[in-house]
């Protein structure tokens, strides 16, 4: 019997019941049977989305993990074409050692490339490079009781714009051709300072992102009064010279589930205050590989683990430049008000490079993440509160992080919601499109 499929936070408690194929050719059957057992079906890549969005309608969902082929290379321009099942740390282990790396990459290597286009992710580079979605050359799509289309900005466009950050709506996601970044090292050279508070993090981040391929901060999420958003700033690029070696990272393990979460006050209050206190007041140097740059916590394998049997939900906004100072610090101080939050809070400049998906999440501002422990009142209390100050202030919430958006919160957030459901594939449905459209 195979083991039901979640998503990333474990929450809604949906387990989802899947079927695969192991080749290209047999996923037009494979695609069928499931429409006729179930109705409907949804295509399921690592499982890395936290919320509802990767979890389908009718909890049957079209697992595309086993599809995970290198198709074709050209090392010469630095372009792969890569079945959708393929994840990004396959990608990563067979690209650095012929110089070449992911133009642009979220915080964990462990997504497909399916998965990547149809959240369109994004990265600490996003004030450079844009959205993932952006190094999409073209894929292939499939459609029920259709034959398979090539998507590119000059083939089906319509469908290619909705398809990225589609959220698996449009199609099955066959395989990708992306454009990959060229480098001389796999290591990365960064500078790491801590600051004070929120106006800090402002004054940094516009000195230093110009002027950096990658940049982000970690933050106090429970700081308050004169502290509010101290925290860690950091920025990145790729080294001018080194090896090419593609490190083994050592890995971590949180062996089972704990009854309730490790993650409560207490302990979060202490590791922030130590967390913060063991960075270096003056900007330092540090070169290290790209693994510990780019994903902290893939080396704990199970993390999601610590937060209990009950899960826990990530809250990811983006908030205008014009307004985000002011949101961010009301952000802030709700959340320490309400003596939540997580070890692990990313604060982030977005740039305004257009995306060319639909539905794409990033917008000139600046975006913050992190996660809680899942607890009823979060939703009756500490969300409500958050999502009125992110809508007065213009901003919107990340779909692929997401558990509880209201539907009119989404649609005013995303106008082009109706020209994703009227390209929908109806065979195709997630929980979070029936809960904030039908």
């Amino acid at each position: 019997m195979k083991v039901p499929l979640y998503s990333w936070g474990r929450y809604p408690q949906a387990p989802q019941q899947s079927s695969s194929c192991t080749w290209q050719a047999q996923l037009p059957a494979c695609f069928d049977n499931l429409v006729t057992a179930h109705g409907q079906t949804l295509p399921y890549g690592n499982g890395r989305s936290y919320g509802d969005s990767c979890l389908a309608a009718s909890d049957s969902v079209l697992h595309m993990r086993s599809l995970d082929r290198l198709i074709d290379a050209d090392w010469q321009r630095g372009t792969l074409l890569l079945e959708a099942g393929v994840t990004l740390a396959e990608i990563l282990q067979v690209a650095i050692p012929r110089g070449w790396f992911l133009p642009v990459t979220p915080g964990t290597q462990f997504v497909t490339v399916g998965g990547a286009i149809a959240n369109d992710v994004h990265g600490k580079n996003h004030h450079v490079r844009g959205t993932f979605g952006r190094h999409v050359l073209e894929f292939g799509l499939l459609r029920h009781a259709e034959e398979v289309l090539v998507c590119a900005p000059d083939s089906h466009p319509e469908l290619f714009a909705a398809t990225i950050g589609g959220l698996g709506l449009t199609g099955v996601i066959t395989c990708a051709l992306i454009q990959l970044l060229p480098i001389r090292a796999s290591q990365i050279d960064s500078h790491v300072v801590r600051f004070n508070n929120l106006g800090e993090f402002f004054a940094l981040s516009a000195e230093l992102d110009p002027v950096h391929e990658y940049s982000v901060a970690w933050i106090d999420c429970l700081a308050k009064g004169s502290d509010t958003g101290r925290g860690v700033f950091i920025v990145g690029d790729h080294a001018p010279y080194g090896s090419l070696e593609v490190a083994a990272q050592k890995k971590w393990q949180v062996p089972l589930t704990p009854p309730l979460s490790l993650i409560n006050t207490l302990s979060l209050r202490a590791f922030n205050a130590a967390y913060w206190r063991l960075h270096p007041k003056q900007s330092t140097f540090k070169r290290s590989g790209y693994q510990p740059f780019f994903y902290p916590l893939d080396g704990i394998l199970h993390w999601n683990r610590i937060y209990g049997r009950k899960g826990f939900q990530q809250y990811q906004c983006v908030i205008p430049d014009a307004s985000a100072e002011f949101a961010l610090r009301d952000v802030l101080a709700a959340i320490a008000d309400a003596g939540q939050g997580s070890f692990l809070a990313v604060l982030k400049r977005c740039g305004d490079i257009p995306s060319p998906g639909l539905l794409s999440f990033p917008l000139p501002g600046v975006s913050l993440a992190l996660d809680f422990p899942q607890r009823e009142s979060l939703e009756r209390h500490l969300f409500p509160r958050l999502d009125a100050i992110v809508r007065q202030a213009g901003g919107r919430l990340y779909p692929a992080k997401d558990a509880h958006m209201s539907g009119s919160d989404f649609r005013q957030a995303y106008p082009a919601w109706e020209q994703l459901e009227a390209l929908r594939d109806p065979t195709l449905l997630s929980r979070f499109w029936k809960r904030v459209i039908l």
